[in-house]
């Protein structure tokens, strides 16, 4: 028996799924279609569809079976992802002030855009915060064009739709971790 060992050159890690060539060198993604996309979608499910779609059109990668909570977080973190788990924890409160202070759907989306694509990217072994921010500003330009708010956030910071407004000063009402049902549509049917 041929043994592969883990440390060889041969050893290939099967926890991300890679196209042959990322689709961007294909074929430009079309942006028209991507920002109507993103302005238009309704709830987590619509924006986390766009995320995987949009990773997998510039990276040829993606991960299937990813899970999303909403939890009220300290204001200065957005969410988080723990390696070796596929789950990412979005921070509600701060989805919450954005929603208040902006009262637009269209930066509500670009700010959870922005930041579920940079938990997913940890996802899927980019470790490097360095790295993230970077494929999260490529990712976001080559789809939705140099314009557009979400590139502008990816370049700046998500936070920078909050600027000015004192964060500290807002009140902390601690609800229960909740679990985002049906972010991910099932390929198969399953039998119970």
């Amino acid at each position: 028996m041929n043994a592969i060992k883990l440390f060889s050159e041969d050893f290939q890690p099967i926890r991300l799924l890679r196209d042959e060539e990322p689709r961007a060198e294909k074929g430009l993604p079309k942006v028209e279609y991507y920002c109507s996309r993103i302005d238009g979608a309704e709830g987590f499910r619509g924006i986390w569809e766009l995320v995987k779609e949009t990773v997998q059109v510039c990276l040829g990668e993606h991960r299937r079976g990813m899970l999303l909570f909403l939890d009220d977080l300290p204001l200065h973190l957005g969410a988080y992802h723990q390696l070796g788990t596929n789950n990412i924890v979005l921070n509600r409160r701060l989805v919450n002030i954005v929603e208040a202070v902006t009262k637009s759907r269209r930066l509500v989306n670009a700010f959870v855009y922005s930041i579920l694509t940079h938990e997913y990217l940890h996802a899927l072994g980019h470790v490097s915060e360095a790295e993230v921010r970077s494929l999260v500003y490529d990712i976001s330009k080559q789809c939705f064009g140099e314009d557009h708010i979400t590139t502008t956030l990816a370049e700046k910071t998500p936070w920078s739709l909050l600027k000015g407004i004192p964060l500290t000063d807002m009140p902390a009402h601690k609800q229960h971790m909740e679990l985002v049902k049906d972010l991910e549509k099932p390929n198969q049917p399953y039998i119970v």
